[in-house]
C-alpha cells in the first residue's frame, strides 16, 4: 500500500533516520556501514545491532577515525517488510530539490551523510539461494560513466570481506539496459516508474554515489534473506573493515586471495507478467551458450548468449525492470 505524498495525515510513515557515530580520539578514515537499504534484507541490521552492543559494553573499541552505523537505511521499507517503500532506494541515489517520494526524502539525508565519509560498506542479502558475494566498481579510469582512481583500495576491502566471489561491471551493464528500456518505452508501467528506469542515473546506488564523491565502496550480499548465517557474514565483514582501516586496533584476518571474479555483461528485462523462467535459477548457476533461461509470455525462448552465469534472477520482478543478469569470468 502506497502512502500519500502529504505526510501530515500519515502518522505511521517514518519521520527520521537513526544513525550511530563513534569517533576515535586519534585521526583516521571515516567508515559508513549501511543495513536494510532494502527493507527485507536485515542481516546487516542484525549484525550492526550486535556490534553496537559490543561497543557500548566495551568489547569493541573505536580508536582512530570514525565509524557511522545506519542499521535501517530505509525505515519505511523495513516497516513494510519489503524491498522498498515507494521505489528502490538503491537506484537514482542523488539529492532531490523537489522530492517525489519517500526514498527521495531519504536520499536527501543519506547523500550528505555519504559525502562526509571516505569508505562505504553496504550490507545486503538476496532472495534466491547461493553463496555470499561482493560487488565492486570499475577499474581505474577517466571515462564519463564512472571515473575512478581507488580500485586497489576497493579491491582490498572486497577481499577482506571473505566473500568467495567478486562481481564487477554493474553500472555499464545497467546503462546498456537503460538504453534498451528507453527504446522500448513500455506502455504497461507507470509514468513515474518509466521515468526512473529509463534514466541512466537510476543505476546509481549507494556505492556508485560514494565513488562519485571521491570515496570507495563495496556492496556485500551476505546470503539468502532468511539464512541466519548471513548475520555472521555481515558481522565478519564489518570487523574486517574496521581493522583494515585501522579504526580498531585488531588486525584483520587474512584476505581471500583466490576469489572467483565475474563480470556482468548484460541484463534482460521482464517484458510481461507472463514471462517465466525455465527452472528455479539461483545466482551464479552456470549456463552454456544456447541454454534456455526463460520463456516469454508469447512462447519465445530467452537463451544464454554464451557460456556464463545467471545472476540476480528475479521471478517476481516488475514488468519493465531487471529479470536477470548474465555474467562471465573476468579474462
Amino acid at each position: 500500500m502506497r502512502y500519500k505524498q502529504t505526510m501530515t495525515d500519515q502518522p505511521n510513515i517514518p519521520t527520521h533516520l537513526r544513525t550511530h557515530t563513534f569517533h576515535g580520539l586519534a585521526p583516521g578514515p571515516a567508515l559508513l556501514v549501511l543495513g536494510a537499504v532494502h527493507g527485507n534484507e536485515i542481516c546487516g541490521t542484525q549484525a550492526i545491532m550486535q556490534l553496537l552492543s559490543d561497543i557500548d559494553c566495551g568489547r569493541l573499541a573505536i580508536e582512530r577515525g570514525s565509524v557511522t552505523f545506519v542499521p535501517i537505511a530505509n525505515p519505511l521499507a523495513y516497516q513494510l517488510k519489503r524491498r522498498f517503500g515507494d521505489r528502490n532506494l538503491n537506484r537514482n541515489m542523488a539529492p532531490s530539490a523537489i522530492p517525489q517520494d519517500f526514498e527521495d526524502r531519504l536520499a536527501n539525508v543519506l547523500c550528505p551523510l555519504l559525502d562526509t565519509h571516505d569508505v562505504l560498506l553496504d550490507l545486503h542479502s538476496f532472495h534466491t539461494g547461493g553463496a555470499p558475494f561482493v560487488m565492486i566498481g570499475p577499474q581505474n579510469n577517466t571515462g564519463t560513466l564512472e571515473p575512478f582512481a581507488l580500485a586497489a583500495e576497493e579491491m582490498q576491502l572486497a577481499l577482506h570481506t571473505g566473500a568467495p566471489r567478486i562481481v564487477e561491471g554493474w553500472l555499464d551493464t545497467y546503462a546498456r539496459g537503460v538504453q534498451r528500456r528507453a527504446a522500448a518505452a513500455a506502455d504497461n508501467i507507470s509514468a513515474r516508474s518509466q521515468t526512473l528506469v529509463t534514466n541512466p542515473n537510476y543505476g546509481v546506488g549507494t556505492t556508485e554515489y560514494m565513488r562519485s564523491r571521491g570515496g570507495y565502496a563495496v556492496t556485500l550480499e551476505c546470503g539468502q534473506h532468511d539464512d541466519p548465517a548471513g548475520i555472521s557474514v555481515a558481522r565478519h565483514a564489518i570487523l574486517q573493515a574496521l581493522g583494515l582501516l585501522g579504526i580498531t586496533h585488531a588486525q584483520p584476518s587474512a584476505p581471500n586471495t583466490t576469489p572467483e571474479i565475474l563480470r556482468l555483461i548484460d541484463v534482460t528485462d521482464k517484458a510481461h507478467a507472463g514471462d517465466t523462467f525455465s527452472r528455479e535459477w539461483r545466482s551464479f548457476d552456470a549456463v552454456t551458450a544456447g541454454d534456455v533461461i526463460g520463456v516469454r509470455h508469447d512462447g519465445a525462448e530467452v537463451k544464454a548468449q554464451g557460456d556464463g552465469f545467471v545472476v540476480f534472477p528475479n521471478p517476481r520482478g516488475e514488468v519493465g525492470q531487471e529479470w536477470f543478469y548474465f555474467a562471465q569470468r573476468r579474462v
